[in-house]
């Protein structure tokens, strides 16, 4: 609806955990660290717990979490602990692939059945995790069964690690005294708050910028508006922005101010609307009637589509190349882009390994996203598993992937069923910091980029000083593209300030593909 309005390519605030759009806030990686703790050796076979209100990211950190789990361990997730003891165990073993067959509703059996399932993947040098999600709704007696899981053990090592995950009342449950025993096993505790107003509005430019934003259309009073009126709330601000997009769309609002999203907040609350808030369900209700006749259109696009991919069931060339797409060729095909680096130097940057000559970012977001960036990337797809294939050019509707030197096209939407949005981004860099107090060539250099950005503007004489006010310009500037707003200036920084663009390889980018 409102996305060619405001120069996006796709909306940035659906309430679907979509991972392209992660924003991981220092207490989210602190929430995903305690997660990773728990699936790693360092739970010691105790409980992680995980708690947060309603829409502050459980969910979406347990996303982030299934697709880090170490090689070698088994995860089964309960998206639904409402059962009693019986058909917990049998849900458990059904997602660990036990058979449950014979065993009816027998604790005793289902119990044996599982704990020799988790000796044989000890043996095999296997972890094996229970996920429980929205755990506060689990009886007392589900806990318990639970906190039996416990006892299942060699004598040295625990068999089964456990992490519950629930809003704050899973505290207060966990607090009773008979269940006391089960709170005592608990390693490692985290409760997710929700964002602050800085972490809000770095929230809301992330989601914009990989969404292809070229600019943030919410002004500053109505980001601040958006902090109130969703208490910083992932899921209500998702909500509350894009009704007020919509609404900022059908009155042709090129900025969103505070009222816009002050309306759009009481629609979402269920309030009475007044004389100066009706317009919104006018908006909302033409929005419905577009859809509709959208409709049409879309069954014919999708019947295009299925004949498309009907076509390709002849195995093009392009599917052979991702066969073939391991990490190690993608490094040294970026690498061949800048002279002077090695396909070793490239992998130990993105590997994490300590800083040298290259930086190497790992990054989330849309094809629009990586066309603002405007360099050669490396995809990450799912699809050969692990695959790893660097991308040169974005042409219409197909994509331009080099392997082994040669250059081969594959169609946009094929490789984008492959794909989550993960990339690697690497360039020459030898990750210095520039801060306030600095003096030299590399200040002045840094302002003479700053006056070719658009926004936010920089029109100060330029000098070799990073004094107060370019601190104060590259602080908005990070904020303006979703960066940390620290106001100093590390690779990421120099990545958007275009430095890795002067006399380095671009992405070719021809929308007509022609």
């Amino acid at each position: 609806m409102y996305e060619s309005f405001y120069g996006l390519d796709e909306r940035p605030f659906s309430i679907t955990p979509n991972p392209r759009f992660v924003y991981l806030s220092q207490r989210h990686q602190d929430a995903l660290a305690h997660l990773l703790f728990g699936v790693g050796r360092g739970g010691s076979g105790g409980f992680v717990q995980l708690t947060g209100e309603v829409g502050t990211g459980k969910t979406t950190l347990c996303r982030l979490l299934l697709e880090q789990v170490p090689d070698k361990t088994r995860v089964a997730l309960i998206l639904n602990p409402m059962l009693n003891p019986p058909e917990l165990l049998r849900a458990i073993c059904v997602e660990l692939e036990v058979s449950v067959r014979g065993a009816g509703q027998s604790l005793q059996k289902l119990q044996e059945r599982l704990n020799r399932f988790l000796l044989e993947r000890h043996a095999d040098g296997e972890r094996v995790v229970l996920i429980i999600d929205e755990a506060q709704n689990m009886s007392r007696e589900c806990l318990e069964q639970v906190r039996l899981l416990t006892n299942l053990e060699t004598a040295t090592d625990k068999l089964l690690q456990i992490i519950l995950l629930g809003q704050p009342e899973l505290r207060l449950l966990l607090a009773r005294p008979e269940l006391r025993q089960l709170a005592q096993r608990i390693t490692a505790r985290y409760h997710l708050d929700p964002l602050n107003q800085d972490e809000t509005e770095q929230y809301v430019r992330h989601r914009l910028a990989v969404a292809g934003a070229p600019r943030c259309p919410f002004s500053g009073d109505a980001l601040k508006a958006l902090y109130r009126a969703s208490d910083g709330v992932p899921r209500l601000i998702n909500i509350i922005a894009d009704r007020a997009l919509m609404a900022g769309y059908a009155h042709e609002l090129e900025r969103i101010d505070r009222h816009t999203v002050n309306a759009a907040a009481r629609e979402v609350a269920g309030d009475d609307w007044d004389e100066g808030t009706g317009w919104l369900r006018s908006a909302l209700a033409a929005s419905v009637v577009t859809l509709v006749l959208l409709g049409g259109g879309l069954l014919g696009w999708t019947m295009l589509q299925t004949e498309t991919s009907a076509d390709e069931v002849s195995r093009p060339v392009w599917t052979s190349v991702l066969d073939q797409a391991f990490a190690d060729q993608a490094y040294a095909e970026m690498a061949s882009n800048w002279p002077g680096l090695s396909a070793s130097e490239i992998a130990a940057a993105c590997n994490g390994e300590p800083p040298g000559p290259v930086a190497c970012l790992r990054k989330r977001g849309s094809w629009g996203f990586i066309e603002q960036i405007g360099l050669p990337v490396i995809l990450r797809l799912v699809e050969p598993e692990r695959a790893h294939v660097l991308l040169t050019g974005i042409e219409g509707g197909h994509l331009v992937l080099r392997h082994q030197g040669q250059e081969y096209r594959a169609p946009l939407h094929q490789i984008d069923r492959r794909w989550l949005g993960e990339f690697l981004v690497a360039w020459p860099d030898d990750g210095s910091i520039l801060r306030r107090g600095d003096v030299g060539p590399a200040v002045e250099r840094m302002k003479a980029l700053a006056e070719k950005v658009e926004e936010p503007i920089w029109t100060e004489a330029r000098d070799d000083r990073y004094d107060e006010s370019f601190q104060r310009w590259v602080t908005e500037f990070q904020r303006h593209h979703g960066l940390t707003a620290d106001g100093m200036i590390g690779p990421e920084t120099r990545l958007f300030l275009k430095v890795p663009h002067i006399g380095g390889p671009g992405l070719a980018i021809n929308q007509d593909g022609v």
